[in-house]
């Protein structure tokens, strides 16, 4: 069985994955660092030259490659389940945690990074956050065996508790 993160961006999926390798010792897979090292170059890079319909095509190929493992960390990129296709191969093997926080915490932990492009082009930060989530919640919440919101712990935290919400979902599992 995989953990699987989702959620949007600057929630702490990836930080809180690297937490989770450390406790478990399972390989952990950051999504949006593995398309760029397949692109050769940053996300809003590819999208800027190929548009966003590529981006998802070379995300949803990588979806496939990672949901074939087992017993790993998957760090998805904040949009994975725009794609149904994504949702349900990670759910196959995975226990899907969305992470959640405050749109306006995600927008001031966005508001100086230019590595993403803007999904929107929304006026602001926190008007794009807002835009996206509108869409993207229910998607999220579909997904989700579990979900947390990151901003009333500390990342430490949030690793624990995904962690023993993880062994109790494997328990569940293995119960006859």
């Amino acid at each position: 069985m995989n953990l699987v993160l989702i959620g949007y961006r600057a929630t702490g999926k990836s930080t809180i994955a690297d937490l989770l390798h450390r406790r478990l010792a399972m390989p952990v897979y950051h999504m949006d660092s593995l398309l760029e090292e397949r692109f050769g170059e940053r996300i809003a890079d590819f999208v800027a030259k190929h548009g966003w319909d590529a981006f998802r095509d070379s995300e949803e190929s990588l979806v496939k490659e990672l949901a074939l493992l087992d017993q790993v960390i998957i760090d998805t990129g904040g949009g994975v389940v725009t794609r149904e296709a994504n949702v349900q191969a990670l759910r196959r093997n995975g226990f899907l945690v969305w992470l959640r926080s405050d749109p306006e915490k995600i927008a001031e932990r966005i508001s100086w990074n230019t590595d993403r492009p803007s999904l929107t082009g929304a006026k602001s930060a926190v008007e794009e956050v807002m835009d996206v989530l509108r869409i993207r919640e229910p998607l999220y919440e579909a997904a989700a065996d579990f979900q947390l919101v990151t901003d009333d712990y500390s990342l430490s935290r949030c690793a624990e508790i995904i962690l023993e919400a993880w062994r109790d979902w494997n328990e569940a599992l293995e119960t006859p």
